[in-house]
């Protein structure tokens, strides 16, 4: 056997290696939208959180101090 037969063709290892970048596109996408969805998830949090304190803070001065 030559060296060229053993490594066959060129065609299938470039189309693993498009595969390759494809693959590593297509997770960068989904890692990018999972941090989107945390982050959004965090910042809806907050903002609950802050209305119940400025809830909280307005039930309080409305009280009558006894």
């Amino acid at each position: 056997m030559t060296a060229e037969e053993a490594a066959g063709p060129p065609g299938p290892k470039v189309l693993r290696l498009l595969i390759f970048v494809g693959a590593g596109f297509l997770f960068t996408i989904g890692i990018n939208k999972w941090r989107e969805l945390e982050r959004k998830s965090i910042q809806q949090r907050q903002e609950i959180h802050q209305q119940q304190e400025i809830l909280s803070s307005a039930n309080a001065a409305t009280k009558p101090i006894k």
